[in-house]
């Protein structure tokens, strides 16, 4: 596929999307395209970024393996 018909499909399956975690998980990908596209991470941010992750975790917000492996397979459908 070309650049243009990939976009068009993406827009289309996104168009489609109910589910508010496959919602995030884009919008989370999107974010650190951004973010990243522009400047390297500093140290500095990396270290906070992995601090964010580490209360994320002890906050109990995370998906397991299983539940990771769930959603790839409902997304493939």
């Amino acid at each position: 596929m070309d650049m243009q018909a990939d976009l068009k499909w993406i827009h289309q399956e996104l168009d489609n999307v109910k589910d508010p975690a496959i919602l995030e998980a884009i919008k989370n990908m999107l974010k650190y395209r951004e973010k990243n596209s522009s400047k390297r991470v500093s140290l500095n941010e990396y270290n906070r970024e992995i601090e964010d992750a580490e209360k994320d975790i002890e906050n109990g917000n995370f998906y397991t393996q299983e539940q990771v492996e769930k959603l790839v397979n409902e997304w493939l459908k």
